[in-house]
């Protein structure tokens, strides 16, 4: 019995606080929100790759005390999507719920958008691409080229297989040969026409430019 009544004052005024809480948020009225969420993924599987298309954000519709859901606009929710159950390549669906959204107590989730994420995993996969360099610009008068060296002539690329084997070519930045006075060299960035494709090292060649002049 003495430790019900051990500081009893504090422990009274504690109470009316709560209730006080409680009250406050039961006298709210309850409304709906829809707010944008980034999508987070985690245990993301070893040798596979994301083939389709990746969301990065999804809409969430939620519903509870206006209060809440203020504070729920201003956090920093995430949908958060988890690979360990993927270990080979093929489709999978994921339904999004409350659980992946980890919205705090009091907040319902009335639905997302889109309900589900489908993706398509496939192996991870290597190639080695030669780089093209194209040509703008005149050369000046008075010089032939001899020779044009690229090093490295080939770059590393990697990703999920499909789309590895349908990168047909990498381009580099043209090389300018109206800046060309004699031998020379100039550095250019490549690219590839396959954002789900990524280079191994460095994204860009050096191009050495060796003239003589016309005979």
């Amino acid at each position: 019995m003495k430790y019900l009544t051990h500081n009893i004052g504090w422990k009274l005024l504690a109470l009316a606080a709560a209730l006080g809480v409680w009250f406050n948020v039961a006298s709210e009225p309850e409304l709906e929100t829809i707010l944008s969420a980034p999508v987070e993924y985690k245990n993301y599987p070893r040798d596979l790759e994301i083939s389709s298309n990746i969301v990065e954000a999804i809409d969430i519709e939620a519903r509870g005390p206006s209060g809440q859901l203020r504070a729920l606009t201003e956090s920093q929710i995430s949908a958060i999507i988890d690979f360990s159950s993927v270990n080979a390549p093929g489709e999978r669906t994921f339904t999004l719920t409350q659980k992946e959204l980890n919205l705090p107590r009091g907040i319902a989730l009335v639905r997302t958008i889109p309900a589900q994420l489908r993706f398509t995993f496939e192996h991870r996969t290597e190639r080695a691409l030669k780089v093209e360099v194209p040509e703008s610009g005149t050369l000046r008068e008075g010089l032939t080229i001899t020779s044009i060296e690229v090093q490295p002539p080939e770059l590393s690329i990697a990703g999920p297989a499909s789309r590895v084997a349908a990168v047909k070519k990498a381009v580099s930045d043209p090389l300018d040969l109206s800046q060309v006075k004699g031998d020379s060299e100039q550095v250019l960035a490549v690219y590839i026409p396959e954002p789900q494709v990524r280079f191994l090292t460095v994204p860009r060649v050096t191009v050495k430019v060796h003239v003589e002049p016309t005979h």
